[in-house]
């Protein structure tokens, strides 16, 4: 196995911004260090959670910062950019980091409307958006000089300049739920990451996920890089004692859930409503904290001592997981307990899997 760190950490106030940015640089060299294959940099905005807000921007400080470590986008939020640009920056974010870039991508939040009106939209046509900006994405990178006739986007682009080191451009990854998105993504031979399955679910997913591979005609080797990358998305945090570990993760994630709900309260326009559909226990408001803390210590947390989680991460091999995100930071939790549960982590519990 291997495995990927992932960071949606909050800063508290706007006074501790600063030091917070510099605390999750040190945590990503750290995760270097131990050994994690790839960091995934998460993109929100406005209320302190990736604190850092622009992502492409913290990615190049972090490609200054460390020489191995892949930097992926887990996701960014497509209608917040104008794909030009976003063609650029991740092409120098490419050469800076000498081929070392994965992008995520994404329609925007289905939560957080107020981060669609911060940029001056809405979420209605995010899909449409999306789209059209992902064609001319794609095609910046490839063809030379680029026309485009859109909905949303005129241009003409005489040459991009640089152009990536991975060729023809970065992989680009989708973030995916339901069934058909993982046999559709295998169909084309996309990479994959996905959140919060439940384990019995994994299996019957990534099953999908290979048959999806095989009708798209893909050779051998490209199905097995595939599977390989495949990525599941989880909450994990290591302490001496299960006990210890249940108590603290606990507490960082209520706490986490009261600020979510918070914002989303205070900031979502009046007339915006969240999709019945989807809704679960941990996002959705009218359930109560307990019942959500259940639903998401069981289909989205992996905890305890290293023994514990060493069981645990052994559970997600045993049903097709080969690469394991690991979010190690929830909410307002310090610098050193993150650093703490990193090192249980990858000192304990990776070495188990390497090979």
């Amino acid at each position: 196995m291997k495995f990927g760190w992932l960071t949606l950490a909050l800063s508290p106030s706007p006074d501790e911004d600063a030091s917070r940015i510099e605390q999750q640089i040190e945590q990503v060299c750290f995760a270097e260090a131990l050994g994690f294959s790839d960091v995934w940099l998460t993109e929100h905005y406005f209320t302190g959670e990736s604190v850092y807000n622009d992502a492409l921007l913290f990615a190049a400080a972090l490609t200054q910062r460390t020489s191995r470590i892949r930097i992926g986008f887990a996701v960014l939020q497509m209608p917040f950019h104008h794909p030009v640009r976003l063609a650029v920056q991740l092409a120098l974010l490419d050469n800076l980091s000498h081929g070392r870039i994965d992008v995520g991508i994404g329609k925007g939040t289905i939560y957080n409307e107020y981060e669609f009106v911060g940029h001056g939209l809405r979420s209605d046509d995010s899909r449409e958006r999306m789209a059209e900006a992902m064609e001319v994405l794609e095609r910046a990178w490839r063809e030379t000089p680029l026309v485009y006739e859109g909905r949303y986007f005129n241009l003409r682009v005489p040459e991009l300049r640089p152009r990536p080191v991975q060729q023809p451009g970065p992989p680009i990854w989708r973030s995916v739920i339901s069934p058909g998105s993982f046999t559709e993504c295998g169909r084309l031979g996309i990479p994959i990451l996905t959140a919060r399955l439940p384990v019995d679910r994994i299996k019957e997913r990534w099953a999908l996920y290979t048959a999806g591979l095989a009708e798209g005609g893909h050779d051998a080797a490209t199905r097995e890089r595939l599977l390989d990358q495949a990525a599941l998305w989880r909450n994990v945090y290591v302490a001496e004692t299960d006990a210890q570990a249940e108590d603290e993760i606990s507490a960082l994630l209520l706490r986490t859930r009261a600020h979510m709900m918070h914002v989303r309260h205070e900031y979502n326009p009046a007339d915006f409503v969240i999709e019945p559909a989807m809704l679960n226990p941990w996002t959705n408001p009218a359930v109560s904290d307990a019942e959500a803390l259940t639903f998401i210590l069981s289909t989205g947390s992996v905890f305890g001592s290293p023994a514990r989680v060493r069981e645990q991460v052994a559970e997600l091999r045993d049903v097709g997981v080969r690469h394991l995100l690991c979010q190690t930071g929830f909410g307002d939790m310090s610098h050193e307990q993150n650093l703490d549960s990193m090192r249980w982590f990858g000192e304990q519990v990776m070495p188990a899997f390497a090979g």
